[in-house]
């Protein structure tokens, strides 16, 4: 399990996160912080995770300024 600090990305972090899962095992966890801003963030990494497959564990409010996903690098059995 890895965490990732892509806070410094600003609203272009989904690129960098779909490249650091892609070069991670199947099956590992990574967990990732971004800045929610006004909180479309939140639902567009979740989105993206989705949309590549991937499996969303958990997305949680980390402080007042920054969220927390974690995913896991496995299919999602969702559709």
């Amino acid at each position: 399990m890895q965490r990732y600090d892509l806070r410094h990305l600003g609203d272009d972090f989904y690129g960098r996160m779909l490249e650091i899962i892609d070069e991670t095992s199947m099956g590992e966890v990574s967990i990732f912080m971004f800045e929610i801003g006004d909180f479309s963030p939140v639902q567009k990494s979740a989105d993206v995770i989705k949309e590549a497959g991937w499996t969303l564990m958990n997305s949680l409010k980390f402080n007042e300024a920054d969220w927390t996903i974690v995913v896991k690098k496995v299919k999602s059995e969702v559709e």
